[in-house]
């Protein structure tokens, strides 16, 4: 068995007709007939059963096709790997609010390390092939790789009063949180923001929003470390209880890895997600 079969197979079998399929692979009838059988006598199954119009696939065939197109993907792309720049593989993510930047950058650095010959469009929102986003955001119908996992941080403004008290030390009732309602993330942070309505200072629709009024000294915020980290407004304290935590990664739907270049990035950052990207 070898690619010019499964192609073969491929157009016959989308086609369901001898002579269009043919005609999709530039080739003659005899030809293809001839390549049917070949592959036919080499699985031990009858694969099409002939029709006065066109052609019926068996069971035997339904089962080949999903493998058959996996495998004439990886193909046409270890091809086009060895031909240059000119025959780049596309991929379109969308990258969801409130990742980090140094994260996005990191993520597309090892992307490119992966797949050097990845031509890689990024979209803001929910567009694309998949998505770099919070696990919270994946949809019922996508599945989710693990990149990293952070965890949350109290950020305060840097003329905070109690942006002075070390961790450890005691600390005063906060009175001035600023809260993302909407966000998947506010029903896990509920219990530390008291129940009192006194002591929200804002509300922020993201929680890059929520850091801009932070740095603005509005008030107090719990953020993941990433979005904080380096902000010289930003003071981070660390809690007296477990901090919640996040994972970010990829969400695809499983149709998805049937794309040469988001099946190629997949098995990449499985092997590779928890050395580089905790360490970026």
């Amino acid at each position: 068995m070898d690619i010019r079969h499964l192609k073969a197979f491929l157009a016959v079998f989308e086609e369901r007709n001898i002579t269009a399929a043919a005609q999709r692979l530039f080739i003659s009838q005899p030809t293809l007939s001839v390549t049917i059988k070949q592959l036919e006598e080499e699985m031990g199954a009858a694969l099409f059963v002939r029709q006065p119009r066109g052609v019926e696939v068996s069971d035997e065939a339904r089962v080949l096709y999903p493998q058959a197109r996996r495998m004439v993907a990886e193909a046409d792309a270890l091809s086009r790997l060895f031909r240059g720049r000119e025959n780049r593989v596309p991929l379109t993510l969308g990258i969801e609010g409130d990742i980090a930047d140094r994260h996005i950058e990191t993520f597309v650095h090892m992307a490119h390390q992966a797949m050097p010959n990845l031509l890689l469009t990024l979209e803001e929102g929910c567009h694309g092939d998949g998505r770099l986003a919070v696990e919270e955001m994946c949809c019922e119908d996508e599945l989710f790789l693990p990149l990293w996992e952070e965890s949350y941080v109290m950020a305060l403004p840097a003329g905070h009063p109690m942006a002075s008290v070390e961790s450890g030390q005691s600390w005063t009732p906060i009175d001035d949180w600023i809260t993302c309602p909407q966000h998947p993330s506010h029903q896990r942070l509920m219990a530390l923001y008291g129940r009192s309505p006194e002591a929200v200072a804002g509300h922020a629709g993201s929680l890059k929003q929520a850091l801009h009024m932070v740095a603005a000294g509005v008030g107090v915020a719990m953020l993941p470390q990433s979005l904080v980290s380096g902000h010289e407004r930003v003071v981070i304290r660390a809690l007296h209880l477990p901090a919640p935590t996040r994972r970010v990664g990829l969400c695809y739907a499983a149709q998805a890895l049937e794309l040469p270049a988001l099946r190629g990035l997949h098995e990449y950052f499985q092997v590779n997600r928890m050395v580089n990207i905790e360490a970026a």
